[in-house]
């Protein structure tokens, strides 16, 4: 092998070169993820005619999409390769983030409208036509995202494996996740003002192009260890330390036994890391796709403002302490001498207590916006921590020819978690705002028409003192706070003990 022919003693570094790329790949997606988020509500929303309900349709159906897509794309993965997988996958949600671009002209195509300007004016029964048609045009958009964006964490988890060995596994992930938080913090600094100068159009397709460009650079840059020219001897031999250990499956890359998904379905391993998922991933979602929205509807604060901006930097800047969190459990390795999966899941139960408070937010928002974002920044640091550590649990109890296929089984889970969270989100959002009629038709009441001297034809909600749409957020984050604390003790219950999955 080539790369064993390298005698320096110094030991390379190019592990660290290829999670690097698995962070700015995370970013992208990311990125590309939250386009939609800190757009609708300004712009994407008045030419439209939207409402939360079919903001949480669109946002639901992705969820989904994303989480049946999952289950085939570990199994792809596994299948395609790292290199080819990672390929297809980061190409087809490039392009349906383009794709988005195009839901405007669909929209004035379907309808007969030949202008923005009218869409915006529309009036009567064409209203319903518009908000109807423009979000199953952007739902067609956000399949294909999904359908790609569904390959990013079975195709990175399984690089992290291959590249680094159990004890630093948690700790590359913590980095290459951080990049959703990186993603979420140069999202708000960019996307707002290509919305607002540029269109939002064109802020889905300059984000997207992105990825394009992360494709030709992953071409000439991965190979796999045991194959790659820039990895010495000394560095593969660190690598693969755990191919020598007792407790871990004795495999080699051409002899790798594969896993089918119903075969992995029939072990707890897989489930404990599935109901983690369901349990969590939902809350990260919901911040992500809700926050702008939050702001806009309990301060009315708009995103593209500078106060919007710095809020929502804010947020994801205080997430980066996650990348710490990846860290906790070689620390406790290191003092106790745990195994990396009871290490984990010691670090993954701090991590569960910190999201309670979340249960601030509310009361401390009456005081000042900025309170509730800490809050909820701590919440998402604890949660990119926790997501970090569980992507690490596959590669802690499975082999390598299995990863990719148990983590997609786990994000399909997630995603069903998070389609479950912003379905019900949206349609709460508007039931908690009361209805009135204008027009002879129901619609959501709304703070503008209450000036009018609306009355309500449905009464706003009212939860622990607060009413309407703060109410129905009231409710969401009690819903965040204590999930994570459900999802470690079932995990916990399904397997207590370090087990490794040995295939026959």
């Amino acid at each position: 092998m080539e790369a064993l022919q390298n005698g320096n003693d110094k030991m390379t570094n190019y592990r660290w070169v290829i999670c690097s790329m698995l962070f700015f790949a995370t970013t992208v997606n990311y990125l590309d993820r939250q386009v939609l988020s800190l757009t609708w509500d300004e712009f994407i929303k008045p030419e439209f005619h939207w409402n939360e309900s079919h903001y949480g349709t669109i946002t639901s159906i992705f969820s989904l999409v994303y989480a049946v897509c999952m289950i085939f794309a570990g199994k792809f993965i596994d299948w395609m390769g790292t290199k080819k997988g990672y390929l297809w996958a980061i190409g087809i949600w490039s392009l349906g983030a383009c794709m988005h671009a195009g839901c405007g002209i669909f929209t004035e195509y379907w309808t007969g409208i030949g202008s923005k300007a009218a869409l915006i004016g529309a009036t009567g029964d064409v209203v319903v036509t518009i908000s109807t048609v423009s979000m199953y045009a952007f739902l067609a958009a956000r399949c294909i995202l999904a359908l790609g964006e569904s390959g990013n964490f079975p195709a990175a988890i399984k690089v992290t494996a291959e590249y680094f060995p159990k004890k630093d596994r948690a700790y590359a992930t913590s980095i290459f996740n951080a990049g959703a938080s990186i993603g979420a913090l140069i999202a708000p600094l960019t996307i707002p003002y290509l919305a607002k100068f540029l269109g939002w159009e064109m802020a889905f397709i300059v984000i997207g192009v992105f990825g394009f460009v992360w494709m030709g650079l992953w071409v000439f840059i991965y190979s796999t260890p045991s194959k790659s020219k820039h990895v010495n001897k000394v560095e593969l031999e660190y690598i693969e330390q755990d191919k020598d250990d007792n407790d871990t499956v004795k495999e080699t890359e051409h002899k790798e036994k594969s896993i089918s998904i119903w075969k992995a379905f029939s072990y707890k391993q897989t489930w404990s890391f599935a109901i983690g998922k369901f349990a969590t991933d939902g809350v990260w979602w919901f911040f992500l796709f809700w926050t702008p929205s939050y702001l806009s509807t309990q301060f009315n604060i708009k995103t593209s403002e500078g106060l919007g901006i710095a809020l929502i930097f804010t947020l994801y800047a205080i997430t980066m302490l996650s990348i710490y969190g990846g860290k906790l459990p070689t620390i406790i390795i290191n003092k106790t001498g745990l195994n990396p999966y009871a290490a984990r899941m010691r670090a993954m139960l701090i991590f569960a207590f910190i999201p309670l408070l979340v249960l601030l937010a509310q009361p401390l928002g009456t005081i000042s916006p900025w309170l509730p974002i800490i809050m909820i920044g701590l919440g998402c640091a604890a949660h990119q921590s926790w997501s970090a550590n569980i992507f690490s649990t596959v590669g802690d109890m499975f082999p390598k020819s299995a990863i990719a296929t148990v983590t997609g089984i786990g994000g399909m889970a997630g995603g069903i978690g998070s389609m479950i969270m912003q379905y019900v989100a949206g349609n709460l959002f508007v039931y908690a705002a009361g209805t009135t009629l204008v027009d002879g038709q129901e619609v959501e009441m709304t703070k503008e028409l209450l000036a009018q001297g609306a009355t309500f034809l449905q009464p706003q909600m009212e939860f622990m003192g607060f009413y309407g749409k703060p109410a129905g957020y009231f409710i969401i984050f009690c819903v965040c706070a204590v999930s994570y604390l459900i999802g470690w003790i079932i995990m916990k219950s399904l397997v207590p003990k370090y087990k490794p999955i040995v295939l026959e």
